[in-house]
């Protein structure tokens, strides 16, 4: 897929300096560049590197003027980072434009779907379920019986909805992603072994949420997993049942979330953050990575440790936690003093 300065020009407002005709049909860092690649400048510590770049077309801003000679065409801009994420949101809505049903797939005849959708090879679409407009799921994807998509979500390849899921408006489900396995759920009976607990409840996943490759949200054991708009889980999250997770929440790789735990708005957790369950996590709560939260914890706290300790004590106390070896020995020859002398 090939784009010219002019066609580029014309989606960022941007002016020309060079070969109107200039193609492109890649995207790379400055000093990365290829005679067939974008870039962009925007950071002055690489100025040096728009003098060198092989790159065909250069998004600059505007207020930028060569102190030499430069081979790249240069598209002028108010500010050529925002304008370089723009294009790589053009770029990605052109790559992604796909239409239509492909074969073999399987979608049951009581399954509805809106307008210009895209059901990828061997996808799977079950009884009863309801799909909104512009949705993408693509092949080796499965949706199971009874649950909702709304407009414009984005379902990857190899990614599973079980039964009951709903899913809001603008969401992006990544390949390998579970959405709706049962909960861990067991109790031990008289021969002391483990027998099942049903999950009958679901997973509600709201607007605008992004969930990341091989990340796991199970179903409720009762009622719903509630996954608030705007909130953002990264790759291999596990987030167990019932939990309920705030609006614009983030939470980075690897972290586990355990059963019924709620979790507030706003809060950004580190990746391999273990939190247990049946807690209250309040709102713009930050949690450093591996840290290990047993507690409640309230609004506007900043933890990081395990056990989480407060974000400044525990800085406090690794610098005691670094001399702990001087310290001791210290200790020792005080001790050694005192017996010698005694």
């Amino acid at each position: 897929m090939k784009f010219t300065a002019e066609q580029i020009a014309e989606v960022l407002e941007g002016t020309i300096v060079g070969n109107p005709e200039a193609e492109v049909s890649e995207l790379s860092k400055i000093e990365e560049g290829h005679s067939s690649s974008l870039t962009f400048l925007s950071n002055p510590k690489y100025t040096h590197y728009i003098y060198t770049t092989n790159a065909a077309i250069c998004i600059v801003n505007e207020d930028f003027e060569p102190e030499k000679e430069i081979s790249a065409t240069l598209i002028k801009v108010k500010d050529a980072r925002n304008s370089f994420s723009k294009l790589l949101e053009y770029y990605n809505q052109v790559k992604m434009s796909k239409t239509g049903i492909e074969n073999p797939s399987y979608i049951a005849s009581t399954a509805s779907h809106g307008e210009n959708i895209y059901i990828g090879a061997f996808a799977y679409i079950g009884e009863n379920v309801t799909i909104g407009n512009n949705v993408k799921i693509y092949p080796n994807a499965y949706v199971g019986d009874n649950s909702k998509l709304g407009d414009n979500v984005i379902v990857f390849a190899g990614a599973k909805i079980y039964s009951e899921t709903i899913i809001g408006n603008n969401c992006v489900i990544h390949g390998g992603a579970i959405v709706g396995a049962d909960g861990f759920g067991f109790a031990p009976n008289e021969k002391g072994e483990y027998d099942k607990v049903p999950q009958i409840g679901n997973v509600i996943i709201e607007d605008n949420v992004d969930v990341g490759a091989g990340t796991s949200i199970d179903r409720a054991t009762l009622g719903s997993t509630v996954i608030r708009k705007g909130v953002k889980l990264d790759n291999q999250i596990q987030i167990a049942h019932n939990v309920e997770i705030g609006e614009h929440t983030v939470i980075a790789a690897q972290t586990g979330v355990a059963g019924s735990t709620k979790i507030g708005k706003n809060c950004i957790i580190g990746g391999q953050v273990g939190i247990v369950g049946h807690i209250t996590i309040g709102d713009r709560v930050r949690i450093q990575a591996q840290s290990g939260i047993g507690r409640n914890v309230k609004d506007d706290e900043a933890l990081q440790g395990s056990p989480a300790l407060g974000y400044n004590d525990f800085n406090k106390s690794y610098v005691h936690f670094k001399n702990l070896p001087n310290s001791i020995k210290t200790l020792h020859n005080i001790e050694k003093k005192l017996n010698t002398n005694g």
